[in-house]
């Protein structure tokens, strides 16, 4: 008598369903970002030179000497890693809690929905590659640049700084200075929260909207429901964006830590100590996302 097959568990369906889904990026990085990183963990070990005839580097093993000298030597890395970390742990819950909100706001109908969607998804567009290279590779374009770059600057910014000025005069420089931090910052938040919102709108509808009718036959309201169902149910996304949030603002190029490394490799040739600065940066950002998913993943709430 011959034996059935073992049939596989749903949990080990689900994991293999999972590594087929995030394999490409494996053999991506095995083919492509396993060499560079393993590349810049050797230069950071060593003193790394130019060889005269132009074949490359020289290594020069000389342990932790790098790591050692960004950490107690440098004063610039260590404040600049700092407030790095400490403007981090005030974006992000920013960007997550505006995402979530405009999510939720986005995803009942009204008219004109899909424009304001597109509306906010619009940084992605404006802000990716394709974009920039086509702005580098068009004359038109950058010829218009150009003149916008010559012209008065009449960005939203200098034009509330101009009218307060007006109205407070030099005396409330203070106070101006202030609010046109503010709307920066706002404007760095939204700009950064797109891909969040688009996850959180594909969590919302994936809840079950018979939940949502059982709580209205309960006399359940608007702002229970927020809290009984939706905040629970978007647990997973909200620590997906929590990690994606992290990563994405500790990669900016705008960031003065990335902008002190590619510095020391441009100005010094220093490749080895730009490499040992972002091996420390590289640390730092994965200590917070594995704090982060500890604390975070004990209050995630899993619906099947």
């Amino acid at each position: 008598m011959k034996r059935k097959p073992r049939r596989l568990s749903m949990s080990t369906r689900k994991s293999i369903t999972g590594y087929l889904f995030i394999s490409p990026f494996l053999i991506g990085f095995l083919l492509f970002l396993f060499s560079p990183v393993v590349t810049s963990l050797g230069m950071s070990l060593s003193d790394v030179t130019l060889k005269t005839d132009g074949t490359g580097f020289g290594l020069e093993f000389w342990g932790l000497k790098s790591y050692i000298h960004a950490l107690t030597v440098d004063k610039d890395f260590n404040r600049l890693l700092v407030e790095t970390v400490r403007d981090l742990l005030i974006d992000v819950p920013c960007i997550i809690i505006f995402s979530l909100i405009i999510a939720v706001l986005l995803n009942r109908s009204f008219p004109g929905r899909g424009v304001v969607r597109a509306i906010f998804f619009m940084p992605v567009i404006l802000t990716s590659g394709v974009i920039v290279g086509m702005e580098r590779s068009n004359t038109l374009l950058m010829g218009i640049q150009d003149m916008q770059s010559a012209s008065v600057d009449t960005s939203i910014t200098t034009t509330v700084q101009n009218l307060l000025l007006g109205a407070l005069g030099s005396s409330g420089q203070e106070i101006i200075s202030l609010v046109v931090k503010i709307i920066n910052h706002f404007y760095d938040i939204v700009v950064a929260s797109s891909i969040q919102i688009v996850i959180f709108l594909s969590g919302l509808q994936a809840i079950n909207p018979s939940i949502y009718e059982a709580a209205d036959m309960e006399g359940c309201d608007e702002w229970q429901k927020l809290w009984k169902i939706t905040i629970p149910m978007l647990t997973p996304m909200i620590l997906v964006n929590w990690i994606y949030t992290i990563i994405d603002q500790f990669a900016r190029t705008e960031n003065p830590l990335m902008e002190k490394i590619m510095t020391t490799i441009s100005a010094t040739m220093d490749y080895g100590y730009a490499s040992a600065m972002a091996w420390i940066y590289c640390i730092a950002m994965l200590a917070l996302i594995g704090i982060s998913v500890l604390l975070i993943s004990r209050m995630v709430y899993y619906y099947d």
